[in-house]
């Protein structure tokens, strides 16, 4: 897996197919119109048509569209965010129901510059979604936090279907793709999820074609194995500007199909790997029955506290 020192064209399997249906014109016109943001539209991601048109799943983007970290792979807006929006979990909320989703991941920028890293705002977030949308399934893909644990609580005492936290890319090349994100401090905190709340998957991913060997890539599920993740997803780097970070080197789909099999082997409990996937790529199959159980009983208490409020 030897870089490659000059720029290269795209190879043919990366050409994307637009899909460009009444259902994704109807999402896009909501998320638009509710004046929402999201990673499928910001990060530029290829599934964008197919999760909106096909797969009823959709990402949204919160606290804001201003990231106050620069890392290198990353198109989404960087600089001092001015928005902090405590009505935007109803807006998120109301437009997961009127979508129909069946399977929502809810992300946001780094915001290191509130206390709490957005946890609160997070964690009400998905509250919302519960109250307005029971039968949709959660991820949540927050940033570190800078390893902040109590904020970190915060967000589990929400009781996520999944937890989500990418650690990129291999540690060797964190400094260079990553901006103040570390990658022992990323596997710490997907260790800790699982401490709180042992039963909830977690789910980590990374991009290839960033300079990485293979032997530094199965060094990366091993790692992530051993801090108790359970989910992996691989994905081909798509240089998005020519301000970013460029390819170093395009995957055959059968390396990735390769991958995905010794990932398997190795112990993850799900992985999807090929060019355009992207970590909330096929979310909705990587939810199972415990989680849905776990969800049940999380409606049920709120129902009781309600209850209890009212009479």
């Amino acid at each position: 897996m030897a870089q490659e020192t000059e720029y290269i064209r795209k190879p043919e399997w990366l050409k994307i197919k637009l899909n460009t249906t009444q259902s994704y014109g109807n999402i896009k016109n909501l998320v638009k119109g509710n004046r929402l943001n999201t990673v499928c539209e910001e990060a530029r991601c290829p599934n964008i048509y197919e999760c909106w048109s096909e797969r009823g799943t959709a990402t949204f983007m919160i606290l804001g569209n201003v990231c106050t970290r620069g890392c290198r792979f990353c198109a989404v807006a960087t600089g001092r965010p001015t928005e902090l929006d405590l009505a935007e979990p109803e807006r998120v909320a109301d437009s997961v129901s009127v979508m129909g989703l069946k399977h929502v991941v809810v992300t946001s920028v780094a915001r290191d510059d509130l206390n709490d890293g957005g946890a609160a705002v997070f964690a009400e977030t998905v509250r919302a979604i519960r109250r307005k949308s029971p039968g949709t399934t959660i991820e949540i893909l927050p940033s570190d936090m800078k390893g902040d644990y109590e904020s970190l609580r915060t967000l589990m005492d929400s009781k996520p279907d999944i937890f989500d936290h990418n650690v990129e890319t291999v540690r060797r090349l964190t400094p260079r793709v990553r901006a103040i994100a570390k990658y022992d401090r990323s596997l710490e905190l997907l260790k800790r999820v699982k401490e709180i709340s042992p039963e909830t998957p977690t789910k980590s991913s990374i991009m290839v074609g960033l300079g990485e060997t293979k032997d530094e890539i199965l060094e990366t599920m091993d790692d992530l194995l051993a801090h108790h993740v359970d989910i992996m997803t691989i994905g081909q780097y798509m240089q998005p500007t020519k301000k970013h970070l460029r390819v170093e080197r395009y995957y055959h789909p059968d390396e990735f199909a390769e991958l995905k099999e010794i990932a398997l082997a190795k112990g993850f409990k799900h992985c999807e790997s090929g060019p355009f996937v992207r970590t909330s790529y096929h979310a909705d199959e990587q939810v199972g029955k415990p989680q849905t159980q776990q969800k049940l009983e999380y409606l049920k208490g709120l129902d009781q506290q309600e209850e209890i409020q009212t009479s």
